[in-house]
């Protein structure tokens, strides 16, 4: 391949990746190994086993990936296109085989019925494929991104309730794990029936004490200092069911 021709390749996809409105897509990591697999992958295409796959035909076919379009659309499109004849399946293997590179992800399920809907209805109105496809990754980009919300939104919320739960746990005098009262710094769990808590220091450690009560929030009852809130964990679960202490 000539160089100049590796240029065109390395231009052509370069322009095609900055083109995405998403400032995620284009600052995402994992995107730009996948373009510089891509230009790899173009500028060896001689080695290539896929022989009715020119450059054009490869970017529509990618363009639609994930946007669920019906393979039958895009069989005749391409055979439309200058080159040989595609089957349904030459189409299908193709894209399989793409995802299978893992230079694109699998579509999501969910957006199915969405993308067939505005498919239908713009080739109605007689819109060409190409422009459809592009209507279908704006649509796929922003169903994903509400999609991405509503998780953590999920995520948080259960968060919350998890952390309500456990309060209310350690209010009642019911055993519980780590927790925080509202906005304390401290942290308290009680096991066994007996209360502990523990409290950052500033040199980003942690002091295990045993109290009698969450109020408390003195220096008395301190068991030692810790690194990590684990190791504290494991001492309470080895002292929590020894007997008690005389203080």
């Amino acid at each position: 391949m000539r160089e100049d021709e590796r240029i065109s390749i390395v231009e052509e996809l370069l322009f095609a990746y900055v083109k995405s409105p998403s400032l995620r897509h284009i600052r995402d990591p994992y995107s730009v190994i996948r373009l510089a697999q891509e230009i790899v992958r173009r500028i060896d295409r001689s080695n290539s086993i896929w022989r009715k796959w020119d450059g054009q035909r490869e970017v529509l076919l990618k363009s639609a990936l994930a946007c669920w379009v019906p393979i039958e659309a895009l069989r005749d499109f391409i055979n439309d296109m200058p080159g040989p004849q595609v089957t349904t399946t030459d189409v299908d293997q193709r894209m399989r085989a793409f995802e299978d590179e893992e230079y694109f992800s699998y579509p999501k399920e969910e957006l199915r019925p969405g993308c067939l809907a505005i498919y239908e209805k713009e080739r109605a109105e007689g819109t060409e494929l190409p422009a459809i496809i592009g209507l279908l990754r704006d649509h796929v980009e922003r169903e994903e991104e509400r999609l991405r919300a509503e998780q953590q939104e999920r995520y948080q919320r259960l968060r919350e309730e998890d952390r309500v739960a456990r309060e209310q746990r350690l209010l009642s005098g019911a055993d519980c794990k780590w927790t925080q009262l509202q906005k304390s710094p401290h942290w308290f769990c009680r096991a066994n029936g007996r209360t502990y808590r523990l409290s950052p220091t500033k040199d980003k450690m942690w002091k295990l004490y045993r109290v009698s009560s969450v109020s408390e929030d003195d220096e008395k009852g301190l068991i030692g200092k810790y690194q990590r809130r684990g190791d504290a964990t494991k001492v309470i679960a080895q002292m929590a069911y020894q007997p008690e202490p005389r203080w």
